[in-house]
């Protein structure tokens, strides 16, 4: 437990001198100094809200230094404990007070909500979840099963093969999608998928949708860490999406074979909720049908198709091998069924 109380104190140290170094620098606390995002609704190229000493934290945490210095895990064991503590305050009914100065410092649109009077919610974890007004986020094509949808407000990227996503975006040394949901015969179920990856931070809109039409065929719940899913970690050596707290469902289609949805923790995540008509084999779900959601933090949606069974929209394959994310909406377009794929039933 030394070396923990080490790390505890070298950390809160970094985050001390980094909070003082802003104010003495006079820099915005919460300005665009995240990963390059394309807002798909306006075409506007910036970067992602983000407050700068989480960005200078992520860089200090996340490089091949401190993940040589980590190799007995102790940073990611103190990372976890402090989530769970943190879900736990957000909780209380004194977390209300928080809510008024988030909403301002992310400039969130509470009319696209329900309720929108943030006096309606009892703590910052009732606040967190909130549901969408219904209308405020429409289904591309609803009555289409040859049609794929985003599945959150979220930061998008979309790759052809699991070995293009690990070039590109996930730097994990263990990612693949058997390491992901620790099965080797779904894992070679899903060899060489089509990758979708949907990052949520934590001003988003955290309750997730159906990409697909279908019927559920397996349902798992995966226990683990919180590590963050910022683009700084994913791009690391560690092995975030293998490693965090995870729960999975396959869904059956008709036209895109078994489609896999992998809902992920992160930092600050303390519960993945899938809700319980869904974790039955046999239950109907429709695209745009709410799956379940996140309690507090950022956190991220991988959703593996099977080699050849979609072809993702142009726009995000293009931006995404430019290693820009897309922002985007649930129930905006993420791609169409191939016709001529392949697709492994």
């Amino acid at each position: 437990m030394a070396l923990f109380d080490l790390f505890q104190k070298i950390y809160l140290f970094v985050d001390s001198f980094l909070n003082y170094l802003l104010q003495r620098c006079h820099l915005s606390a919460n300005g665009e100094y995240g990963w390059r995002s394309l807002d798909r609704k306006t075409g506007k190229l910036m970067r992602e809200q983000q407050p700068l000493t989480k960005k200078l934290k992520l860089i200090l945490l996340f490089n091949p230094l401190t993940e040589w210095i980590d190799t007995t895990h102790l940073m990611r064991l103190w990372i976890h404990n402090k989530s769970v503590r943190k879900g736990e305050e957000e909780g209380t009914p004194a977390s209300h007070n928080q809510i008024k100065t988030f909403v301002e410092t992310y400039g969130i649109n509470m009319n696209d909500f329900e309720p929108s009077d943030i006096e309606k919610y009892r703590t910052f974890e009732d606040f967190f979840i909130r549901a969408h007004r219904p209308g405020s986020r429409p289904i591309h094509d609803p009555d289409d099963p040859a049609g794929a949808v985003v599945v959150a407000d979220s930061r998008v990227v979309t790759y052809d093969s699991v070995a293009e996503t690990k070039k590109l975006w996930i730097k994990g040394t263990d990612f693949t999608i058997t390491n992901l949901v620790m099965d080797t015969q779904l894992g070679a179920h899903f060899a060489d998928a089509a990758v979708a990856s949907f990052r949520l931070s934590p001003q988003d809109y955290h309750r997730y949708h159906s990409p697909v039409t279908g019927t559920i065929k397996a349902f798992r719940s995966i226990p683990g860490d919180y590590y963050q899913v910022d683009p700084i970690a994913l791009q690391s050596g560690v092995n975030i999406l293998t490693s965090n707290a995870r729960s999975y469902l396959v869904i059956e289609t008709e036209h895109f074979g078994d489609v896999l949805f992998v809902a992920i923790g992160a930092t600050d995540v303390g519960t993945v909720r899938i809700h319980e008509k869904f974790q039955k084999p046999g239950t109907q779900i429709k695209k745009g049908d709410e799956i379940g959601y996140f309690q507090f933090g950022g956190s991220s949606i991988i959703v593996a198709f099977q080699k050849g069974a979609i072809k993702f929209d142009q726009d995000l394959l293009d931006h995404s091998r430019q290693k820009i994310q897309v922002s985007a909406e649930v129930g905006m377009s993420l791609g169409k069924a191939n016709p001529g794929g392949k697709k492994v039933s």
